[in-house]
């Protein structure tokens, strides 16, 4: 079937609406460095204690120097935008529009809003300094395999990756060690791409550790990479 002249206009105009994301993200976010994106569920209550751990964490990061970006929505996102916000650094939320579910929350020093998923995890990953991720789901899980890809292809430089709530995790911790790595599918030195960690602090310490020597910009070899993205 011919694709009609109508079809072109359209998918054209998608191109400029993304074009036109990046260059707002790229102008909006490129002075919050250091930065660190925090990911976990739209779902969790204010009244669950991984609400309270993640609003925690962000809290000591946002203390310690760090911008904090979140998804921008409800449940984890908004308490990592609550705690950043409570902090001296910059609470940003990187918002996206949904036919049913998120609305974002009101602890934004920065907020942007995207059509486009596709724009909005290039964002999450160009200036983060390092990934927390707390218990989410599907959504969660996505953008944790995605920065493990870049790190691990080496289409981006290597930054801590912490799984917080070790508890939450060790199933999948230990589906990747007993399935992935016997399969040959990831090989067992992946399993260093990521840390596991229960202590708010803890988080703060092992990315300040990562960077010991050498500072938060990339090195020139690092930032070819990420010109890649």
């Amino acid at each position: 079937m011919p694709v009609t002249n109508g079809e072109l206009n359209r998918e054209s105009w998608k191109i400029f609406q993304i074009m036109a994301e990046f260059v707002d993200g790229f102008d909006r976010l490129a002075r919050i460095k250091p930065s660190v994106s925090v990911f976990g569920s739209a779902r969790t209550k204010p009244d669950h204690p991984y609400y309270k751990l993640a609003e925690e964490v962000s809290l000591n990061l946002s203390n310690a120097g760090f911008s904090v970006v979140s998804g921008g929505g409800p449940g984890i996102m908004e308490a990592s935008n609550r705690g950043a916000f409570a902090g001296k650094s910059p609470s940003v939320g990187l918002n996206i529009e949904l036919p049913h579910e998120q609305s974002g929350n009101e602890f934004q020093d920065i907020a942007l809003t995207f059509r486009h998923f596709f724009s909005r995890k290039v964002m999450f990953v160009k200036y983060a300094s390092a990934y927390v991720v707390l218990p989410g789901g599907f959504g969660t899980l996505d953008e944790l395999a995605e920065i493990l890809t870049l790190v691990q292809t080496g289409k981006t430089r290597r930054i801590p990756i912490i799984l917080v709530g070790s508890e939450f995790w060790k199933g999948l911790v230990s589906w990747f060690q007993d399935t992935l790595v016997t399969a040959g599918t990831i090989s067992a030195e992946d399993m260093n791409l990521f840390k596991i960690m229960d202590d708010p602090q803890e988080v703060v310490d092992a990315i300040f550790k990562h960077y010991e020597g050498r500072g938060f910009e990339p090195s020139a070899e690092e930032m070819e990479r990420i010109l890649q993205l």
